[in-house]
C-alpha cells in the first residue's frame, strides 16, 4: 500500500451518505480540511435507494388514487393505468436533479472528495484505491443495507428487497409484504395505488409497531379501508417458489401466495470487512458502539447514521455528522435527543410523531400522571376537504409539558415541525393554545387538540 503522507486531513470520512456529506459540508464549512470517500455515489440510500425514490413512488401512487376518485371531488378523470418506464423516469429525474446540486455542494465546500471503496486501516487513516489517506480524525459512516431472515434468499426476482422494489419494472399483480415497520407499509401503500393485490405480514401484533398504538390502529383501519391486507402477531416460517410466484408459510401454518415476495425485515449495518475490529473499535452485532457525542472507544474514530444503533432516518444520520463535525472544529454541540427527531410513515394515511408513546410515558411517569387527548381530524375543515380521516393524539404528563405528539392523516407528515417545537421546547397546552393558527389549514387541528387539552375546546366536544 502506498503510503501518501503528503497530505493529512483533518477529517477522513468513509462513507457519503447523509451522516457522511452533513460531516463533510460541516466540518468543511468550520474551516476543517476533510476527505469524503465513498465507494458508490455521494448521497448515498436516502438519494438513491431510500427516501427519495420511495416517496417519489407513493406521490405517483397518490396521483393514481386521486386519479381515480376525482368524481368525487366534482372533476371528471379517466384512470388509465400506470406507465411503469414514465414512472421511473419521473423517480430518476428527481434523483438525478438532487444529485447534482449535492455533488456541487462537496466541490463548492472545497471537500476532497475520493471514489472508491475504502477500508479503516489505523485509527488515523483509510486505504482507498492503493493509496493511505491520512486523517487526524477518522469518521465512519458505512450505512445500512436490506436485511433477510436466516434460510430466506433473497434472488432479486421473486423474492426481492426494498432496492429490487425500487427499479422493478413492472407493478406486480399480487405481492406479499414480509414487514409491517415503516418500509413494509410504505411499499404496501405505493404497490396498492399502482394496482397490486397486497397482503402484508407482521410477526407483532400491530403495523408500525414502534408507534404509539393508537397510530397502529388507525393505520390498521384505513389499510382494511383501502383492501389492503394484512396479517399480525404471527412470525414467518418459510418461503418457496411456485409455478408462477412465492408461497409463504407462517409459524401456525397458514399459507399466503403471491407473484413477488418483499422482503422488509429492516436494515443491517454495512461494517464487516471493512477494518473497524482490527483497529480496536467496540462493535455490537455489526453495529459501531458511540457515546451520545458519536465517539467510539478509539479516540480518532467516530460514528453515525444507520452503522450506530440509534434510528435509522436520514435526518438523524445529518444531525449526527453535523455534530462530529462541530466538536471536532472546538464548537460544543448538543447530543441528539432521540426521542425529540420527528418520524414519518410516508404511506396513506400518513403517520408522524414526535416524543414518547403513552405506554412509555404511563411507564416512565405513571398511569396516574399522564393524560393523553384525541383530535379527530373530521373537525377540521382542511382535512374534510381533502376528504382525509384520522386523529392528532397529545401525550402529557399531568399539569406539565406534551411529551408526545402521534399523528395520522394525509399530509400529517408535513404538521410534524411544529410538533418537534412543542416536544423538544417542553410545551405546557395552554402555551400552545394562545398560538393563532391559520384556518382552513391542517396545522389548525394541532392547535386546536391543543385547546382541548388546555380545558377550552373550540371545534371539538369537551
Amino acid at each position: 500500500m502506498a503510503n501518501d503522507a503528503s497530505t493529512v486531513f483533518d477529517l477522513v470520512i468513509l462513507g457519503g451518505g447523509s451522516g457522511g456529506y452533513a460531516a463533510a459540508l460541516r466540518g468543511a464549512q468550520l474551516g476543517l480540511d476533510v476527505a469524503l470517500i465513498e465507494k458508490d455515489k455521494v448521497g448515498g440510500t436516502c438519494l438513491h435507494r431510500g427516501c427519495i425514490p420511495t416517496k417519489a413512488l407513493l406521490h405517483a401512487g397518490e396521483i393514481a388514487d386521486q386519479a381515480r376518485e376525482s368524481e368525487q371531488f366534482g372533476v371528471r378523470a379517466t384512470f388509465e393505468g400506470i406507465d411503469v418506464a414514465a414512472v421511473h423516469k419521473y423517480k430518476d429525474d428527481v434523483i438525478s436533479g438532487l444529485y447534482k446540486g449535492l455533488q456541487g455542494l462537496v466541490a463548492s465546500r472545497k471537500v476532497t472528495y475520493i471514489e472508491g471503496e475504502g477500508r479503516l486501516s489505523s485509527p488515523t487513516s483509510v486505504d482507498v484505491n492503493g493509496q493511505r489517506i491520512q486523517g487526524r480524525h477518522i469518521l465512519l459512516a458505512t450505512g445500512s443495507v436490506p436485511k433477510s431472515l436466516p434460510g430466506l434468499e433473497i434472488d432479486g426476482n421473486r423474492i426481492i428487497s426494498s432496492d429490487h422494489a425500487l427499479v422493478l419494472d413492472r407493478v406486480p399483480k399480487s405481492a406479499i409484504v414480509l414487514g409491517g415497520g415503516v418500509i413494509g407499509v410504505e411499499f404496501a401503500s405505493a404497490w396498492k395505488s399502482f394496482g397490486s393485490d397486497v397482503t402484508v405480514i407482521e410477526g407483532l401484533k400491530h403495523l408500525v409497531p414502534v408507534e404509539d398504538e393508537n397510530s397502529s390502529k388507525l393505520l390498521e383501519r384505513a389499510f382494511r379501508k383501502r383492501g389492503i391486507k394484512f396479517n399480525l402477531g404471527t412470525f414467518f416460517e418459510k418461503a418457496e417458489y411456485t409455478q408462477d410466484g412465492v408461497k409463504v408459510t407462517l409459524a401456525d401454518g397458514k399459507e399466503f401466495e403471491a407473484e413477488v415476495l418483499l422482503v422488509a425485515v429492516g436494515r443491517g449495518p454495512v461494517s464487516q470487512g471493512l477494518g473497524y475490529e482490527e483497529a480496536g473499535v467496540a462493535m455490537d452485532r455489526g453495529y459501531v458502539l458511540v457515546d451520545e457525542y458519536m465517539r467510539t472507544n478509539v479516540p480518532t474514530v467516530s460514528a453515525v447514521g444507520d452503522l450506530v444503533p440509534t434510528l435509522q432516518l436520514a435526518h438523524v444520520g445529518f444531525a449526527e455528522g453535523i455534530l462530529v463535525a462541530e466538536r471536532l472544529a472546538g464548537l460544543k454541540p448538543v447530543p441528539v435527543d432521540y426521542d425529540g427527531v420527528p418520524r414519518v410513515t410516508y404511506c396513506h394515511p400518513e403517520v408522524a410523531s414526535v416524543g414518547i408513546t403513552e405506554a412509555k410515558a404511563k411507564e416512565i411517569y405513571g398511569a396516574d400522571k399522564v393524560v393523553a387527548l384525541k383530535y379527530n381530524l373530521a373537525g377540521n375543515g382542511k382535512s374534510k376537504i381533502l376528504k382525509t380521516a384520522g386523529e392528532i393524539k397529545l401525550v402529557q404528563v399531568k399539569d406539565g409539558a406534551v411529551v408526545g405528539v402521534h399523528m395520522v392523516g394525509d399530509r400529517m407528515g408535513e404538521q410534524v415541525g411544529e410538533a418537534q417545537l412543542i416536544y423538544n421546547w417542553e410545551a405546557l397546552p395552554a402555551e400552545v393554545a394562545q398560538l393563532v393558527h391559520a384556518h382552513p389549514t391542517q396545522n389548525e387541528a394541532l392547535g386546536e387538540a391543543h385547546l382541548a387539552l388546555a380545558g377550552k375546546p373550540l371545534h371539538s366536544h369537551d
